[in-house]
């Protein structure tokens, strides 16, 4: 997951850091690393990244298609490297399968970053980006009820166990691995609507100085899929469907 300021839907925007602030972050601040990948003003941010990916595409991934290949196998991406950011351009934080607590599951060291980009570093972006051949997601599809309730890959995975009921039932039809697939992207849009149980998150979307979006890499042909999570539209339909506009594919 990267959180930033990418974009008012991921683009690097400077703030202004308040005097009150410590000199850590006021330093933060100065140097754009706003947000859990951020960047700087709405459609510039993504008309950004999309260069830089197919830059990516064009003179990293194509010259070395079997060694990407072969990470993809062992799930190992770079979100930093594959989107071509600066150093201090984004603030970037990364967990298994990219997923994202609610806020009623208490702290963790992931909601512990959120809250420092959303509230001292003022990020006005946030983009939660999944992958395909997620292992994590893997993990989760393949749980049993009754699997060791001790494991530590299970007790996090299961933050995504509403993704995971969704894709069974709207995907069982299809096999595994385009259930996972379908997972994958249905985890994300399930953590956009988790980030909406923080009430300071929540608060700025409302107010339009904060927006939302996903992100999906492909390893196998080096694409990537971008969105914005329509606040207006989810909160009329009900908090437990998300809508989304602006998607984008980049190839």
């Amino acid at each position: 997951m990267s959180v930033s300021d990418i974009c008012r839907s991921n683009t690097g925007v400077s703030l202004k850091a308040s005097t009150e602030l410590p000199a850590l972050i006021q330093d933060l601040k100065d140097e754009k690393q706003d947000s859990l990948v951020a960047m700087e003003s709405g459609c510039d941010l993504f008309d950004k990244m999309k260069n830089r990916i197919l830059s990516f595409k064009s003179y990293k991934y194509m010259k070395n298609s079997e060694h990407f290949q072969t990470l993809s196998k062992d799930s190992r991406v770079c979100p930093p490297n594959i989107l071509g950011f600066e150093p201090g351009e984004a603030f970037t934080v990364r967990n298994v399968a990219n997923l994202l607590p609610t806020y009623e599951s208490g702290q963790s060291e992931t909601n512990a970053a959120l809250e420092f980009a959303v509230n001292s570093l003022e990020v006005e972006n946030i983009l939660i980006i999944g992958h395909s051949c997620c292992r994590g997601i893997c993990a989760l599809m393949g749980m049993q009820d009754e699997a060791d309730s001790s494991s530590f890959i299970r007790s996090w995975v299961t933050i995504g166990k509403k993704a995971k009921l969704s894709t069974k039932a709207f995907a069982s039809n299809l096999d595994f691995d385009q259930q996972r697939t379908q997972c994958e992207k249905e985890s994300i849009n399930n953590s956009l609507l988790n980030l909406l149980t923080y009430p300071w998150i929540e608060e700025k979307v409302k107010k339009g100085v904060l927006s939302l979006h996903g992100g999906y890499y492909d390893f196998v042909d080096c694409t990537f899929e971008n969105w914005t999570l329509d606040y207006k539209g989810s909160i009329t339909v009900g908090k437990n469907r998300v809508l989304v506009k602006d998607r984008s594919f980049w190839c």
